[in-house]
């Protein structure tokens, strides 16, 4: 072999080698609770590909719109002034910024222009509202106690907040940062979802085992759907086409699929160890963050299997998916 053929092979070994974990694929962006870290994952190769310190006790997350950014709800409770929404750069996989958050951040919803967040504050039993590109607190305002799971309308108008001991939701006008109105629930709600056109809420209740639908106009609840012992619904994403919606079990060790139609549990998808968190790529792949297992699973929606399970940190949560990279 000449040097030149040899300077040609090793700089397309370096190029091969430089690329490995940067594929077409998505990014899925994965929180750590225990360990205080986020694992990034290749939606392309469904290998794990940095894991970045972010601090005590992270948990909720979310992607931009765009993708370009992930953010992180940190709470500390040891010290309260590393409490932050954090920033990490999703083509870089770097922090690049923290934004205020209030007191003990946990989920949070990010609004479909980008610009607004809407923290649940546990600890403050308060909604915070985040200006994103300022970095700066709008405001809070009191909820019922203990909020969880925070859920933004698809037209941007209203939030809608769970509080876990109260065992409410209380909406939110965006424009005028001010409730308008509460839907009781069940026992422990988390996470409240909405359907594509915005029609419906669905709101996981971890220790009523259900899920309760509502018709976000009259907001009035529309059915129950039961789940069996020891299953324990938590996070909730709907199939790119409606037709269906999936949600982690906690204690059941699954995935169940619901029909939007019937509101029936159509199947039940085996994964890790207590899956929290979960989310969907634009490809139809589900990853769970199984909080026990200390893992990821990766379920293909069209045969309904897991097709991969990939290591994470200490107590996997929460899981968000950054748009492909260009």
């Amino acid at each position: 072999m000449n040097i030149t053929r040899a300077a040609l092979c090793a700089a397309m070994l370096l190029s091969f080698l430089g690329g490995q974990g940067r594929g077409e694929g998505p990014l899925i962006f994965v929180t750590n609770e225990r360990s205080g870290d986020v694992t990034v994952i290749d939606g392309s190769t469904d290998k794990p590909v940095e894991t970045i310190k972010v601090g005590s006790r992270p948990r909720g997350v979310q992607a931009s719109p765009d993708g370009k950014k992930i953010y992180v709800a940190v709470s500390d409770r040891a010290d309260k002034s590393k409490e932050s929404i954090t920033v990490i750069d999703a083509a870089t996989r770097k922090v690049v910024g923290h934004l205020a958050s209030g007191v003990d951040p946990e989920q949070f919803a990010v609004s479909p222009d980008g610009r607004l967040a809407v923290i649940a504050d546990e600890d403050a039993n308060a909604a915070a509202f985040l200006d994103l590109a300022a970095g700066k607190l709008l405001g809070t305002h009191p909820v019922g106690t203990e909020p969880e799971g925070v859920g933004i309308t698809p037209d941007g108008r209203f939030a809608w907040v769970t509080a876990e001991s109260a065992n409410n939701v209380t909406i939110f006008d965006l424009g005028k940062r001010a409730p308008v109105g509460t839907v009781e629930v069940e026992s422990r709600p988390r996470v409240v979802v909405f359907s594509a056109d915005g029609r419906r809420a669905y709101v996981s209740c971890e220790i009523a085992a259900t899920v309760i639908v509502v018709d976000t106009a009259s907001r009035s609840r529309v059915t129950r759907i039961e789940l069996t012992a020891p299953e324990k619904p938590e996070g909730i994403v709907f199939a790119a086409d409606g037709k269906s919606y999936f949600v982690a079990t906690s204690h059941g060790n699954s995935v169940a699929v619901i029909d939007a139609a019937t509101n029936r549990i159509d199947a039940r998808i085996p994964v890790g160890q207590r899956p929290w968190g979960i989310a969907m790529t634009p490809h139809g792949k589900i990853y769970t963050a199984n909080g026990k297992s200390n893992d990821v699973s990766v379920v293909d929606t069209k045969t309904r299997r897991v097709i991969a399970t990939i290591p994470a940190g200490d107590g996997p949560w929460g899981v968000a998916v950054a748009a492909p990279r260009k």
